[in-house]
């Protein structure tokens, strides 16, 4: 038997390999064919993620494999019931990806990663960091992941430490403090492993025997920096390394910057500890931004050009100002949990939105008013009240003299 134009005997172990199981035939199917999307379509792809979305990811693969022309892909998605492409955005997604369709790049990333124990994450996957899913059309369709099973179990009660790379001895005093005393409290760290803020963040987690999650621009097999070989190796054996990118890939800077919404959406929270005007953390900050995700920024110097884009983030951007790790946590505090509503939950997808949207607004320390809280959320008062009152009765939240405040444990 043949898997995409493959002998089934030659795919069946690679699959195996970097499921880390037995696999039946389906389920096989939709790991290798993940896989091959994975190297297919560039990370953040809108179309591959239609297609995929309205095809699945095997029956997408056979349709593009089979080559059927602009129109005669346009019709099958028209008869799937997507309206919101055209001949022209089809065109430039077939022509993207038929130099990378040949099944054997597919099978070559498989086999590099099976040689360095990578494994390969789909979204049916109960390790699969359901925090990138709200990225919607642009969620990646696949996840390479080399370290432990307990960083990936972690990421739930995460937040993203980033910043410059060019790091001053202040940013990188901060950004250690803050990964220290925020491992301390529970929460596992999530960065990108660059130079400067990035990789101090992960050796703090390490250091205080913490969860680190790293999130890369290039393959699983070939770290970068090249000079954090060493911090990368540390954090396959003791968290976890994560890619969009099979095997063999080499990061580009289109990578780095859809690398960034990984991080920001896997997250509960981003905090930016010291970046310049132009720093890339701060496309960082847009995606958690744009995801809804708290996001906290740490001043420095007015006189620092380090700092400046830090302090664009607060004036223009409505970034929280956070100064150390207790005011970092209150972004996105554990002991009110995310599943208390749980979205997949049939019919509570809305409302747990709202309660996001409800905590974000609140604080362990300053009580405020349930109309302040709606004009900070965005949120009907009513909701608010509602919301609120279901909160109390859980002991989650408790009514001050001057308003509401988020109890903490």
């Amino acid at each position: 038997m043949t898997m995409f134009g493959v002998d089934d005997n030659e795919v069946e172990p690679l699959a195996t390999a970097i499921a880390g199981r037995d696999l039946d035939r389906d389920e096989r199917e939709e790991l290798v064919a993940r896989a091959a999307w994975s190297g297919i379509a560039e990370p953040g792809d809108r179309l591959a993620g239609v297609l995929v979305h309205a095809f699945g990811a095997a029956e997408a693969l056979r349709a593009a494999l089979a080559a059927p022309g602009v129109e005669g892909m346009l019709a099958r998605l028209r008869a799937e019931g997507v309206t919101d492409v055209d001949e022209k955005q089809v065109g430039d997604a077939l022509e993207r990806w038929r130099p990378r369709l040949p099944m054997p790049n597919a099978l070559q990333a498989m086999r590099q990663a099976a040689r360095v124990d990578a494994r390969l994450l789909v979204p049916s996957d109960p390790r699969w960091p359901t925090g990138v899913d709200d990225l919607g059309e642009h969620a990646p369709l696949a996840l390479w992941v080399r370290g432990d099973d307990a960083a990936l179990a972690a990421l739930p009660r995460s937040i993203a430490l980033v910043g410059a790379r060019a790091a001053t001895g202040y940013g990188e005093h901060v950004t250690m403090e803050a990964s220290a005393g925020l491992v301390d409290r529970g929460y596992a760290i999530v960065s990108g492993a660059a130079y400067g803020i990035d990789g101090m963040a992960h050796r703090a987690a390490l250091a205080s025997h913490g969860q680190t999650v790293a999130f890369l621009a290039g393959g699983v097999d070939r770290f970068y920096p090249s000079g954090h070989d060493a911090l990368l190796t540390r954090i396959v054996e003791q968290g976890a390394v994560i890619s969009e990118l099979p095997c063999g890939q080499a990061p580009t800077k289109w990578r780095f910057l859809q690398r960034n919404r990984l991080i920001a959406a896997a997250s509960r929270a981003t905090v930016v500890l010291e970046a310049g005007w132009r720093s890339g953390s701060l496309n960082t900050a847009g995606h958690a931004c744009e995801l809804g995700r708290p996001l906290g920024a740490v001043p420095g110097p007015v006189t620092s050009a380090a700092s400046a884009g830090c302090h664009r983030l607060l004036r223009d951007y409505g970034a929280v100002c956070v100064t150390n790790p207790d005011q970092m946590a209150e972004l996105a505090p554990l002991d009110l949990a995310p599943t208390l509503f749980d979205p997949r939950d049939e019919g509570l997808a809305d409302r747990s939105l709202e309660l996001t949207r409800l905590t974000d607004a609140m604080s362990a320390r300053s009580p405020r008013a349930a109309a302040d809280i709606a004009a900070r959320s965005g949120l009907p008062l009513d909701t608010v009240r509602a919301l609120l009152g279901r909160l109390e009765l859980d002991g989650d939240v408790a009514e001050r003299e001057r308003g509401w405040v988020i109890v903490r444990g």
